[in-house]
């Protein structure tokens, strides 16, 4: 009889035990898009558009959590910037758009800082989660200025959340905004930080939220180091995963962790992993929803499935790859107005091109556009400048040929910089030119210029001619620029504080309008 009771224990016991590990297994679900650039609204085509993401969400969210996965909404940052209704309402209909979604965190990207802080103040206030960066640190108080981590609890799991930011910010955002921050080293400001919310909140899961890009193998080149170079210069096992944005792309890479060139929408992806640590990107404008499936036993995060769902995408025969994803009614009707308003200000062309003017970011971060010297065109007419100069990566998109409204010109000027000008001797003009004239192919520190002919031979700037006249040293010529690189942007040395500087109270889309409206039809042949 005792030995049957001791067997009816033991079978008791065995079973309390087996059920205590079962319940210690549990799953988290991280849902993820970043690069947004102000793609509240769907395309002409149809695609994406937040209404139909709320939609895919809201089911993916809704089946992970019927099968006990806790959830969580992550955004890689960029939420400005791209689309001229957006622009025109500072990202409003984004950043409610998204706490209507339900985000729970995002990073702050480098285009935050497009627009004066009190913006970025507004958008924080817009938004029912935080905006999170560790890395940016105010001069003056030497303190982070921003809040650099947040506590999330979903179901079973507490999970922390850290934000990082690219240090490139400090030359490629305005820098009349950021003056007085501090980008410091991401891996120096995350350690300490993370080391701190373990000892204090011991979470289970570490999710660093990124604007720096993902390169591969951390080879970022002219780039400030991106989310490779963070895991590796990490102590393993800091953070369980990376959720980045920046370098917009769909990281997938195959069995051997090399580049998965074979990936396009609706096939399969795997992330990357550096020192034990998982990196993901949903490429930009929420073309994808990532959806990342771990499971969590004792300390143990192991990643079961991942996937890039597209929303709305279709191919080259204008089909969806997937079914059609329904727009979510209420988020649909609260954009609409936002939609429409921006619309209104940008009906009607204004003039018209007779051919197709290339504004990619692999032609005008390469070689000499034929968009930059109109763009150049109207600036030095609006200044009176005899040449002029800007930054490659200042042209955001292409003007099709045929008739131009103002839409076409914010898409290609979305950043409101003033166009300004500086009276140079010529000495002067040649040590500045020895500088921004070196700057390499594929940056968007990449000098475009028009109305100037000159090289760069040994390092020094030889000038041949300017405005069809040849170069004479003892002359002085103006020479047109935009507030951005004068101020610094994009590595530029500082101009506004020389002598001979002048700000104008005119944007380069404005200036771009007001050419284009005097001078259609434009032959694009003779700029």
């Amino acid at each position: 009889m005792r030995i049957i009771i001791s067997l009816f224990l033991l079978s008791f016991l065995t079973g309390c035990q087996l059920l205590t590990a079962s319940n210690n297994v549990r799953y988290l679900t991280v849902l993820h898009t970043n690069d947004n650039h102000g793609r509240f609204w769907h395309n002409e085509s149809g695609e994406y558009g937040m209404a139909a993401r709320k939609t895919l969400i809201d089911q993916l969210r809704n089946d992970a959590e019927k099968n006990g996965h806790s959830v969580v909404l992550l955004s890689g940052g960029d939420i400005n910037t791209g689309v001229p209704e957006s622009d025109l309402q500072i990202a409003e209909p984004d950043f409610k758009g998204m706490s209507i979604i339900g985000y729970d965190a995002m990073a702050i990207g480098n285009h935050e800082f497009d627009n004066p802080l009190s913006v970025l103040d507004k958008q924080i206030a817009w938004s029912n989660f935080p905006l999170l960066s560790a890395n940016i640190i105010d001069k003056k108080t030497q303190q982070p200025a921003y809040q650099t981590y947040t506590i999330i609890n979903k179901g079973q799991l507490k999970i922390a959340v850290v934000g990082l930011t690219t240090v490139d910010t400090a030359k490629i955002a305005n820098p009349q905004y950021i003056g007085h921050l501090d980008f410091i080293t991401p891996a120096k400001a995350t350690q300490p930080l993370v080391d701190m919310i373990k000892t204090k909140y011991q979470p289970d899961v570490v999710v660093a939220v990124t604007h720096m890009g993902h390169y591969h193998d951390a080879n970022h080149g002219i780039n400030a180091p991106g989310d490779v170079t963070l895991a590796r210069s990490l102590k393993p096992n800091t953070l369980d995963m990376i959720i980045g944005g920046h370098s917009q792309e769909p990281i997938c890479v195959d069995k051997n962790g090399d580049p998965d060139a074979s990936f396009s929408a609706g096939k399969a992806c795997w992330p990357d992993k550096q020192n034990g640590t998982w990196i993901m990107q949903a490429h930009e404008w929420g073309k994808y929803v990532g959806k990342a499936v771990f499971k969590i036993e004792e300390n143990k995060k192991t990643l079961i499935s991942y996937e890039l769902v597209p929303v709305n995408l279709k191919n080259e025969q204008g089909d969806f790859i997937a079914d059609e994803i329904k727009k979510d009614k209420t988020l649909y009707e609260f954009l609409l107005p936002y939609q429409q308003k921006g619309a209104e200000k940008l009906a009607g062309a204004v003039g018209s091109i007779n051919a197709f003017l290339d504004g990619s970011r692999d032609l005008v971060r390469f070689e000499q556009s034929k968009l930059a010297d109109l763009i150049i065109n109207a600036q030095t007419e609006a200044v009176g400048a005899d040449f002029g100069i800007i930054s490659g990566g200042g042209i955001r998109a292409s003007m099709n040929a045929g008739d131009v409204n103002y839409k076409d010109i914010l898409t290609v000027h979305p950043f409101k910089n003033r166009v300004a000008y500086i009276d140079w001797q010529g000495p002067e003009l040649i040590e500045y030119l020895s500088i921004v004239g070196s700057f390499p192919p594929d940056a968007g520190a990449y000098l475009q210029y028009h109305k100037i002919d000159f090289s760069i031979v040994n390092s020094k700037a030889v000038i041949k001619s300017i405005n069809g006249k040849e170069f004479d040293i003892n002359a002085t010529y103006r020479m047109s620029i935009n507030s951005y690189n004068a101020a610094g942007g994009d590595g530029y040395p500082i101009l506004t504080e020389k002598k001979g500087f002048q700000n104008t109270d005119s944007t380069d889309a404005q200036v771009l309008r007001a050419y284009i409206e005097k001078y259609s039809p434009i032959d694009v042949n003779t700029l």
